[in-house]
């Protein structure tokens, strides 16, 4: 039986995507570790994954990746999984970035007919059944971030993720809660963002705590507008003593006003994100790590089984699990900010 990448990466005691890395000379591969992924490599005779030479004749070898923030952070690890796992199979990968309804419908529209790609991963999109219908009759398709019916999904628990966020900052005391949460009405409407509010929500009831709509403030998934939405809260009357925001990149934002304004984090603001992005460990940030590159990792070997089955099989959901990282930048209420409450 021909090994795969799966049984390079098992015997190597890595991931998929470092397999890929390590063999394809590719840099954040230790040498020690590329090393290792070489030898399970030569041990094992690995040459090419058997989807690849199974599905060589006819098709493209191409796999499209939708995508509607080509920049922000989220996307960029799901891509990065993505494509270890489908170069290492002999796959190109072709992005197609979608920012807004129209160019979302014209893609929809246009690349049931376009041929160019073997089969498509949806990262994150909030498609109308009818056009997810659509795009699942042109060929096999996986969802990142957006569980169906219709299709293969990768997908966490995006509610008790922002929920397990909203109880630590309770737990610690903390009885007014802001949050930092989804971009401003727009276009495209995403459902991450609808379910960490949900979360937030939710524990706030459960915990006999009064919803203030004064402290839920958009900050467009940026730096930029995580700063300016923590410039808005420190405003309002009887202003939060934590802010949970709903990225990591709003909260490092959020971070910064809070230290221009004079104030000490966490003593007089506790803050906390989510994602784990890359710069959260070394600004000591409290967050909510989700699998970013893991999702995107499995997506990928999820689509290439589909793509190699003679007739579709049912869809596959995967959940997978989200990790509370605490950090320096959550602590107890202060007591003035208490007995203000």
């Amino acid at each position: 039986m021909t090994a795969s990448i799966g049984d390079v990466a098992a015997l190597a005691g890595v991931s998929v995507a470092t397999v890929s890395r390590a063999i394809r000379g590719l840099p954040n591969v230790s040498p020690a570790t590329r090393s290792r992924v070489l030898d399970a490599a030569a041990q094992l005779q690995y040459v090419a994954h058997p989807h690849a030479s199974r599905l060589a004749a006819g098709h493209t070898m191409t796999v499209g990746m939708v995508v509607p923030l080509l920049t922000q952070w989220f996307f960029t690890q799901v891509v990065a999984g993505a494509e270890g796992v489908l170069a290492a199979n002999g796959y190109d990968v072709m992005l197609y970035g979608v920012p807004d309804t129209r160019s979302m419908k014209r893609f929809v529209d246009e690349m049931p007919l376009s041929k160019r790609v073997d089969g498509l991963i949806v990262v994150d999109l909030p498609l109308l059944t009818d056009d997810f219908d659509r795009l699942c009759e042109a060929g096999p398709l996986v969802s990142v971030g957006v569980a169906s019916p219709r299709a293969s999904s990768v997908t966490i628990d995006n509610e008790e993720a922002a929920a397990t966020a909203t109880r630590h900052l309770v737990n610690l005391g903390h009885r007014h809660v802001g949050l930092i949460c989804h971009l401003p009405p727009q276009a495209l409407e995403f459902t991450a963002p609808v379910q960490r509010r949900r979360g937030y929500e939710r524990v706030l009831s459960e915990s006999g705590i009064a919803l203030r709509e004064e402290l839920i403030v958009p900050g467009n998934f940026a730096l930029q507008g995580g700063a300016e939405a923590m410039a808005q809260l420190l405003t309002v009357d009887r202003p939060p003593t934590a802010v949970f925001a709903e990225s990591d990149e709003m909260a490092i934002g959020a971070l910064k006003t809070v230290r221009d304004a004079g104030l000490h984090v966490p003593t007089d603001m506790s803050i906390i994100g989510f994602d784990d992005h890359d710069m959260a460990a070394y600004m000591d940030l409290t967050t909510v790590a989700q699998p970013a590159l893991l999702q995107g990792e499995t997506a990928a070997t999820l689509l290439l089984g589909h793509m190699a089955e003679k007739d579709p099989s049912e869809a596959t959901s995967v959940v997978l699990p989200t990790k509370m990282i605490v950090r320096a930048t959550t602590g107890p209420v202060h007591g003035a900010s208490m007995r203000a409450g």
